[in-house]
């Protein structure tokens, strides 16, 4: 009998070294709910010309957005050119998540995910490894790994080739680093917050959330996204097209249309702030002519 409480101690003990399995399994196929909540030109039809409302972008970010040029997209090694992860979640998309286990000890190996826009296949590392040497090669999903905060999944993930913050315009570096977080609800609803961080083209962290449905029917999940790039006219080679500095003559075209000075709408840190509609009261309006454009 003097043995019992010797056992239960030591089972006690035992079953408080192992890790807790994950606390949730977001297995199934996902997909955005429609119409968008929010953002709906981002993720639709894709943003206007020199629209960088909302995003913190620095000086630096903001003058390469405002070199592009939309002809850029019939260059052919930009018509099939991946989304990065950091954006991905944006668009019109859905995705399949399944779990990896251990075939003996059912521990939790990684969750992946695929993303039909693209074709993109992601592995989230749940098994406690690091992160590779800044060294190691980058991709459009990056290196991703991933813990359970209560009914919370916190994914982080580096290692991101370059790609960009907003579609056509802002541009995100290869250092980005992005922090996602998955938040299961009720009704069949997934959270996902996206906080994106890049030295390189943005003074502050953005942030940002989407919505999706769990989709019952697994058989409608397409997972192609077919491809192939085409002459689009004639160029020099090596001809990309862009405006070179103050020569953008869509500059203010998106600030005259929404009533807006042109300077809320080129973005930055402060733009994102209440205390900015202050400032706003105290700008001119632009104005745009088409005469302007070339």
């Amino acid at each position: 009998m003097r043995l019992l409480p010797k056992l239960i101690v030591l089972l006690i003990s035992l079953c408080g070294s192992i890790p807790a399995f994950a606390q949730l399994d977001l297995s199934g196929v996902w997909g955005p709910i429609r119409p968008y909540e929010e953002d709906e030109p981002e993720r639709g039809p894709g943003p206007s010309l020199v629209e960088f409302v909302g995003l913190p972008v620095n000086d630096y970010g903001r003058e390469w957005g405002l070199a592009y040029a939309p002809g850029r997209l019939s260059l052919s090694e930009h018509q099939c050119q991946v989304h990065v992860v950091e954006y991905i979640h944006r668009g019109p998309h859905q995705m399949r998540i399944w779990e990896e286990r251990d075939p003996v000890t059912h521990r939790l190996i990684a969750i992946h995910e695929y993303i039909n826009t693209y074709e993109q296949s992601r592995t989230i590392w749940m098994d406690g490894r690091p992160h590779p040497s800044e060294y190691a090669p980058h991709t459009w999903m990056g290196f991703s790994t991933g813990v359970w905060e209560g009914n919370m999944l916190t994914v982080t993930t580096t290692h991101i080739k370059q790609g960009w913050h907003r579609r056509e315009n802002i541009p995100a570096s290869d250092e980005v680093t992005l922090i996602e977080h998955y938040i299961p609800l009720k009704n069949n609803l997934l959270t996902h917050i996206a906080v994106i961080e890049d030295p390189v083209f943005l003074a502050e962290p953005l942030i940002r959330s989407q919505e999706f449905n769990y989709i019952a029917d697994p058989n409608s999940f397409n997972p192609f996204w077919p491809c192939e790039y085409i002459e689009e006219g004639e160029r020099a080679r090596g001809e990309v097209p862009s405006y070179f500095h103050g020569e953008n003559p869509y500059t203010s075209e998106y600030a005259a249309t929404h009533d807006l000075p042109v300077e809320a709408t080129l973005g930055g840190p402060e733009t994102t702030y209440p205390e900015y509609r202050t400032r706003l009261k105290t700008l001119p309006k632009a104005v745009y002519s088409r005469s302007a454009d070339r």
